[in-house]
């Protein structure tokens, strides 16, 4: 799916990156994590409509993923919560499903880093006005066999939604077929 969205950038995203993007079937992966809470209470409403963390957390993360040819099920076992979102591709984007959310994403390669850039918000499936779309950043690299990540959300006259950083370890043998451990 991101080497369809990202086509020739593909090739020069880290290595750690790029394994754990190439990843089919289900696994299991671990890692640390640093949430930071809703920033107010609106905010807090909202990231519960999203199944997001709603508290700061700092500590282990399980991540399993189950990466099928058209679709992927991203489950984020955070210290006090768990998250889970379907993405899919479509026109050459990627769409992620999101509690009562369905974010479409660009996807931008920089320097080894995978950016992903919010282009479109449906909520509750009403499409979100782009005075009112939410300022995303989420990011990943790959250092060693490591892959990072950044994600923050606010959301104009609300503030912080949703606020996670860490890394998870991407074993070198993963990169086709794997197996919940």
């Amino acid at each position: 799916m991101y080497q369809r969205a990202l086509g020739p950038a593909y090739q020069r995203l880290a290595p750690a990156l790029a394994r754990f993007h190439r990843l089919s079937g289900p696994h299991r992966l671990s890692g640390q994590v640093q949430v930071e809470a809703p920033a107010t209470w609106p905010g807090r409403v909202l990231a519960w409509a999203l199944g997001a963390p709603q508290s700061a957390a700092q500590g282990a993360i399980t991540f399993e993923l189950d990466a099928r040819p058209e679709v992927e099920l991203w489950t984020r076992r955070f210290p006090a919560q768990t998250m889970q979102s379907t993405l899919h591709e479509a026109a050459g984007r990627v769409v992620e499903h999101l509690g009562a959310a369905r974010l479409t994403f660009v996807l931008h390669e920089a320097e080894g880093r995978l950016v992903m850039q919010l282009q479109q918000l449906h909520f509750c499936g009403i499409p979100c006005p782009a005075w009112l779309r939410p300022q995303v950043v989420a990011e990943e690299t790959g250092v060693g066999d490591a892959l990072h990540f950044c994600v923050r959300a606010t959301v104009p006259g609300v503030g912080r939604v949703v606020s996670y950083r860490g890394h998870l370890l991407v074993p070198p043998g993963a990169t086709v077929a794997g197996a919940l451990a």
